[in-house]
């Protein structure tokens, strides 16, 4: 397949196609005809490993440590069970942060709606975001 065939097949963009090429991940073979890039089953199955991958939330880095592995024939089921744990102990580590920033938000929308439209005035653009008492914010999402 040609790389619009294979985006076309996938789904994806032609250029992500193109930048999994580039960094490697996928080595397609050249054509002798018309120097077009020829991306064979082995290199289709390589992206659909990619986007498995990817859509588990492993990194261009850790797809590249796992093929490095792969490409040895060593086993990297090993290596991939330690990054999934890295990776879903980050995740967690993120929605506990936007679980934050979600109440937050909520207690600032609370705060904002019993207070007035203002004008910009001296140093002050909007009075709303300045005035933000981020410590009492802090307290309404501890209770």
């Amino acid at each position: 397949m040609q790389v619009k065939q294979l985006a076309d097949a996938f789904g994806i963009n032609k250029d992500t196609i193109r930048y999994y090429t580039r960094i490697n991940l996928l080595r397609p073979s050249r054509s002798n005809e018309n120097g077009y890039r020829f991306y064979p089953l082995e290199q289709q199955n390589r992206l659909r490993f990619i986007l498995s991958a990817r859509d588990l939330g492993f990194s261009i880095e850790d797809i590249k440590q796992i093929f490095s592995e792969s490409d040895k024939g060593k086993t990297p089921c090993p290596t991939v069970r330690v990054l999934i744990e890295k990776r879903l102990a980050e995740t967690e580590q993120r929605f506990i942060e936007m679980a934050k920033l979600r109440d937050k938000m909520r207690n600032a929308v609370d705060t904002w709606d019993q207070k007035p439209d203002k004008e910009p005035c001296d140093n002050v653009i909007c009075h709303l975001i300045e005035d933000v008492d981020l410590s009492n914010i802090e307290n309404k999402q501890a209770q």
